[in-house]
């Protein structure tokens, strides 16, 4: 009996590049040479079906990746301050300890991605869904998370400054976190942190443990 020959994967190859010229150029150059991290500083990736590529260390500082396919793309250690990720697909992404400051993350999806050790300070998050994600050892400081889903994610020791509504989703939220969070109503906001914390994620179907800063690990 003759043995079917195993067929090598080949190098991985987006789905389909950029429709902006110097962004798909600069992606083919990288291409060619994987050696160093991609240089997309600025770059318009719109239109790019990037799923299941690698990004570590990637430069993607105030690059536009509005609706980009990245599911299950790895962004390890990769610097994306700035950059509009609007409606992108993350779903299943690596972003362990990525720089994601001042990015915009409005209705993107982040569904079982892992975000150990990120870094998210003034960021847009907004209608995002972070269902099962991974927020463990992260700084989340000024993070918008008025309408976001993060329905069974999982928290752990997060500096957890963020703002919330009555549509953001805490069911089966669990884990560790330090607070306080700011509750958006009709009547206004306020500051809720501690014990008010938790009964505010509880009476919504979470189970989250507020811990008090001087119990903090350093």
């Amino acid at each position: 009996m003759t043995e079917t020959p195993s067929i090598e994967p080949g190098p991985w190859q987006p789905a389909a590049f950029p429709a902006d010229p110097a962004a798909a150029r600069q992606l083919r150059e990288w291409l060619d040479d994987t050696s160093y991290a991609l240089y997309g500083v600025g770059h318009d990736f719109r239109g790019a079906g990037l799923s299941d590529g690698d990004f570590t260390g990637a430069w993607l500082i105030g690059a536009v990746l509005t609706d980009v396919e990245f599911d299950s793309a790895s962004f390890y250690r990769a610097d994306l301050t700035g950059a509009d990720l609007t409606g992108a697909n993350l779903v299943g992404a690596d972003l362990v300890r990525a720089k994601l400051d001042r990015v915009m993350l409005r209705s993107a999806r982040l569904d079982g991605a892992d975000m150990v050790k990120a870094s998210l300070h003034d960021v847009d998050a907004s209608g995002a869904s972070l269902r099962g994600t991974r927020i463990m050892g992260a700084s989340l400081y000024d993070v918008d998370l008025r309408g976001a889903d993060l329905t069974d994610a999982v928290l752990f020791q997060n500096t957890f400054k963020v703002t919330v509504d009555d549509t953001t989703l805490v069911r089966g939220l669990t884990g560790t976190a330090f607070g306080p969070v700011t509750v958006v109503r009709d009547e206004g906001s306020r500051e809720v942190g501690g014990a008010d914390l938790e009964a505010w994620i509880s009476a919504r179907g979470g189970e989250v443990q507020v811990i008090p800063p001087q119990r903090r690990v350093r």
